[in-house]
């Protein structure tokens, strides 16, 4: 590979070893497996995890249950019932498997033994739940499941039954890809025994319009027991319309058991808390803590707080990285952790007594999540070239691959390479660029090359497998693509996450350009056949793109992008994150500048074929910003296409939808580019 020119440094050239025959397909990508959740046993022998497998002509999937030796050996499919079975967890004493399935109607706990045999339903909880777990003395189990806490239009007018209207006179009336529906999950505590299964709980919110876990994104992760199954730490933003909108102040709360009081753990901090995690011995529980007010990228913070005394610590001060996923060691000297360095998530551990911080794994790669079991922790990890795999790691950072779910596609196919490459940016920074090429490339031909927009926007372009957003999908089909991490991407550090907000338009713009016009002088690519894709704050990217490019692009894709900027922030849901991004709403005086770089002022600049994808249940960055964007290319008569799916949200999940996807998303590219 030459160099061009002094700006150019490679810092690592990455091989994907294959002995495939072909290029992946959009029909390979729902062949494969998508592995999760993976819970150690009780005795740090086996593995429990999940596969979600797809089916195209019944365009939908289904979940099994897996186990495979930590040491590594025979996987075990513990489950097949004819629907999903999920959040499988192993009961404290290790001789039960519990999960979640709605084999016989509603979704119920079911338990089997470690081996998948004697299966039987242990709840008749009215309605079904969505999540439980043990308590560690397995005298009682906690659940969630959505409560009725608000009037609906019913209540309202008993007379009209078939009245089919919302009336809405607060915030958050919609948020993400739902309308409110007046009902919220609750937390439930059951008595529970092994003989007899789980009897019905008691709400602990009681009459609360707030959800445990937080919505659209929580989990099971933010509500756990304390190791003497008295209490209950969980997370939960106890805010509802403008105030929920317009802040992130959620906090983590304690119940006890024992006389049914609540408490919060995290007062003083006006940012988010989320995902406590107890202490084996119950002295201490830990947090991620974000400070900022409103700001929902800031720095995670690992915060440690002493039961006993209150006295909080944060064991990530001059860490310069944020941090999620505490596991501590069985001693409580220790707390692990993943965080993100240089656009790769690896695994860390911090001592509790000093907060010295060590790194433990290495690699270009993504852990996603992991486990102890005894000296070795086991986690999930991907890459831009693998989808997530089971791995061990040894405490010196070895690894051994235990899973090979998706051997079966993969050993069919053939690998792009995947390149690291640093660049300098106009204000004289060093850039991480991930190149990603087809996996047949040949240093003589002349290639098309896309440059790929980030989302978030702060969310760095890691070693992530989508699969959707695959870049070997986009190598596969004969394109480079040039992924820079511009700035406002997290894993480089606060500085470099924060400027990006209230300067949309601004240094990240120039730091993508700087990336493709630094790569496309190579040899290999044909500077004119270029083309610009996005989604979500990427699909905002090229439509600023569309109006500021020079005639750099001949062919643009934006799915779900922010077209206008005074309408976004009229129709959006969450007002922190324009608030903050934005530097307020657009009636201030003065307005702010961040107004000043909305793509519609720049659409009489429009000369380039453009393609718009949106979902009508995307309530973030709504479908009409995409509308009125086709509508501005198609009166200015720019050559243009919108896909609109009327079931998707700010993603495309439907299997044959996203099958659609790649098609119009590659026809579109093929058509402009090749």
């Amino acid at each position: 590979m030459k160099k061009i020119g002094s700006l150019f440094l490679l810092l690592a050239f990455i091989t994907i070893s294959v002995s495939g025959q072909r290029a992946m397909t959009p029909e390979d990508l729902w062949k494969m497996g998508r592995l999760g959740d993976i819970r150690i046993s009780p005795d740090n022998s086996l593995v429990l995890y999940g596969v979600s497998w797809y089916d195209l002509d019944k365009n939908r999937g289904s979940r099994d249950l897996y186990t495979i030796p930590v040491s590594g050996g025979e996987v075990k499919k513990i489950t097949s019932f004819k629907g999903s079975e999920f959040n499988g967890i192993w009961r404290p004493d290790g001789r039960k498997i519990g999960f979640l399935s709605a084999e016989e109607g509603s979704v119920q706990i079911w338990e089997m033994n470690p081996d998948g045999s004697d299966k039987k339903i242990v709840s008749n909880i009215e309605g079904g739940i969505s999540g439980f777990s043990y308590a560690p003395g397995m005298n009682h189990i906690l659940y969630i499941k959505d409560v009725k806490v608000d009037k609906n239009t019913l209540d309202l007018y008993p007379d009209l039954p078939k009245a089919d209207v919302r009336i809405i006179d607060d915030q958050m009336y919609r948020h993400w890809n739902d309308w409110t529906d007046c009902s919220y999950s609750h937390i439930f505590v059951a008595p529970y025994s092994t003989e007899n299964g789980a009897e019905d709980g008691k709400d602990i919110m009681e009459g609360e319009p707030y959800d445990t876990p937080m919505m659209p994104w929580g989990g099971m992760e933010q509500i756990t027991w304390s190791p003497d199954s008295k209490q209950i730490a969980y997370t939960c933003k106890k805010m509802t319309g403008l105030d929920y909108a317009t802040k992130t102040n959620s906090e983590i709360y304690l119940y006890d058991l024992s006389d049914k009081s609540t408490n919060i753990l995290s007062k003083g901090n006006e940012g988010y808390d989320h995902d406590p995690v107890f202490s084996p011995d119950g002295s201490n529980i830990v947090w991620k803590s974000m400070e900022t007010p409103g700001f929902e990228a800031d720095k995670e913070r690992i915060i440690m707080m002493d039961l006993a005394s209150g006295k909080k610590t944060d064991l990530s001060e001059g860490f310069d990285q944020s941090s999620s996923h505490f596991v501590w060691s069985e001693d409580g000297e220790d707390i692990y952790f993943i965080s993100g360095y240089h656009a790769t998530y690896q695994i860390y551990k911090v001592k509790v007594k000093n907060g010295k911080i060590t790194k433990i794994t290495e690699g270009v790669h993504n852990y996603n999540s992991f486990d102890l079991a005894g000296d070795v922790i086991v986690g999930t990890k991907m890459s831009m070239s693998m989808p997530t795999e089971i791995f061990s790691v040894s405490m010196d950072g070895d690894e051994t691959q235990l899973s090979f779910t998706n051997k079966f596609v993969f050993d069919e196919l053939e690998m792009g390479k995947v390149e690291k490459r640093w660049i300098k940016t106009t204000d004289n920074k060093d850039m991480l660029v991930w190149v990603i090429y087809p996996p047949f490339f040949d240093e003589n031909k002349e290639y098309p090359a896309l440059l790929y927009c980030q989302g978030g926007p702060q969310s760095a372009v890691s070693q992530f497998w989508s699969f959707r957003w695959n870049f070997q999908m986009m190598a596969a089909n004969d394109y480079i693509i040039v992924a820079p991490n511009r700035r406002g991407l997290p894993t480089f550090g606060q500085e470099w996450n924060d400027q990006i907000s209230g300067d949309y338009g601004g240094q990240n713009m120039k730091d993508y350009l700087s990336a493709i016009d630094e790569i496309s002088e190579e040899s290999f690519i044909d500077k004119d056949r270029l083309g610009s894709i996005g989604a979500s704050y990427g699909g905002y990217s090229v439509l600023w793109l569309a109006g500021n490019h020079n005639k750099r692009f001949k062919a643009f894709i934006s799915h779900c992008g922010i077209y206008n900027f005074e309408s976004m922030y009229g129709s959006t849901e969450e007002y922190f994150f324009v608030n903050y991004d934005y530097e307020g709403a657009y009636w201030e005086d003065p307005k702010p500048k961040s107004y000043e770089f909305s793509p519609h002022l720049f659409v009489q600049n429009w000369d380039t074929p453009i393609m718009l994808i949106t979902g009508e249940y995307d309530f973030r960055i709504p479908y009409t910003q995409s509308m009125e964007a086709f509508n501005a290319a198609q009166l200015r008569g720019v050559p243009s296409k919108l896909i609109i799916f009327p079931e998707e949200t700010h993603f495309v999940l439907k299997p044959q939808n996203a099958i659609l996807w790649q098609r119009e998303f590659f026809g579109w590219l093929d058509k402009y580019l090749k």
